[in-house]
């Protein structure tokens, strides 16, 4: 099993034909409540790359607004880190930095490859021209920066590397945790042995594919607010279920659920498949049942159980990394590209100084506190 992702550029090309019939012609708030965008793509040779495009709306989710990623969000994550002394002067290195950006209208932005979704896949470099795709987007939306998301250093080494060597200001993110080969890893950590065994026992929910019935797709809808909306932060996207009945009709979002006895579904899994690569934008459960039920570790075990069953690699994004570490996850450096070299000077300028402070700062904390 290759360590990098892999997608062959027709898969690819289909699964961004699918996006767009979806996207392109609809309203996004009809689909995700606090996302306001407009879909449409730009060619990069061969390879057909969706694009986001935003005029610095106010309050969007963090999939495609940077504001809230290097600002709110970044004070949320502040908060939890639970050390007063350190706290108080990243809230207000935070603040200073979010007036910064906002009069250097930060999220007119035009971002390519943007999925709506945390953790965007790409096609191989070699598949993609890049220049074209850069080229093309500043020129039909020339008052905007350029972004690319979701790239980390242990899957996209050779991405951030060509897209820096073209002008690309390089801006991290957040920490995610990859798992390379879950059937080694399950030998060696007894962590993810036992997850992976958990679905197997019998007198617990089952891990079942969900295909049809909408009442499911809406209880998934409330299942991933309970988890991500109302315990995590409301800057997450906040997926309607017509977006998770219409992904998961395209094909583009398999969805596994847990249900008890009664038939209600008490947690949920979907999971985002490209090429030899998995990732889960759906994740919730019922946070009022019992911890002991194990809900989340059986969610997290259904996604490696497929991984183990279709010889994938997995990132499982950002969060709960003690967790994830304890199975075998690899920590990694997530980023975005940006291309600001168009734009005026003061824009210019506060994207390179966000990006400093990112490096220097945003790093040192993540990787000392294993966020």
């Amino acid at each position: 099993m290759s360590a990098l992702p892999c997608v062959a550029l027709d898969e690819f090309n289909a699964r961004s034909a699918s996006f767009l019939r979806i996207h392109r012609q609809s309203s996004s708030e009809a689909f995700i409540r606090n996302v306001r965008t407009r879909v449409d793509s730009v060619q990069a040779g061969e390879a057909c790359l969706p694009v986001t495009i935003n005029h610095a709306e106010a309050g969007n989710a963090w999939v495609c607004s940077p504001y809230t990623t290097y600002c709110s969000y970044a004070q949320v994550e502040t908060a939890r880190l639970g050390r007063p002394a350190l706290t108080a002067p990243l809230n207000g290195l935070v603040r200073c930095t979010g007036t910064l950006l906002q009069r250097a209208e930060i999220d007119r932005a035009v971002a390519i490859n943007n999925w709506l979704v945390s953790t965007n896949s790409y096609p191989r470099l070699q598949d993609v021209a890049i220049d074209q795709a850069i080229d093309e987007a500043i020129s039909r939306w020339p008052g905007h920066a350029v972004w690319f998301r979701s790239l980390n250093e242990l899957h996209h080494a050779d991405w951030l590397e060509a897209l820096a060597a073209r002008g690309g200001v390089l801006l991290p993110s957040r920490q995610v945790y990859l798992f390379e080969n879950v059937a080694e890893l399950a030998r060696r950590h007894a962590d993810l042995k036992r997850d992976l065994a958990l679905l197997r026992r019998e007198g617990g929910p089952a891990c079942e594919q969900i295909t049809v019935g909408d009442e499911d797709f809406v209880r998934a809808e409330q299942l991933y607010a309970d988890l991500y909306i109302h315990k995590y932060s409301a800057l997450n996207p906040q997926y309607r279920h017509t977006w998770i009945k219409a992904w998961s009709d395209a094909g583009l979002l398999q969805l596994f659920g847990l249900r008890g006895s009664d038939g209600v579904l008490q947690g949920v899994s979907g999971l985002f498949g490209f090429g030899n690569l998995i990732t889960s934008p759906i994740v919730g459960y019922d946070t009022r049942l019992p911890q002991s039920l194990g809900l989340y570790r059986r969610l997290a075990a259904c996604v490696l159980r497929e991984a183990l069953h279709r010889q994938c690699l997995v990132n499982l994004s950002a969060g709960v990394a003690h967790f994830k570490r304890q199975r075998g996850a690899r920590p990694a450096i997530e980023y975005s590209v940006v291309f600001a070299g168009h734009l005026p000077a003061g824009r210019r300028r506060a994207i390179h100084a966000l990006g400093w402070l990112a490096r220097n700062v945003g790093i040192p904390i993540m990787r000392r506190f294993k966020l």
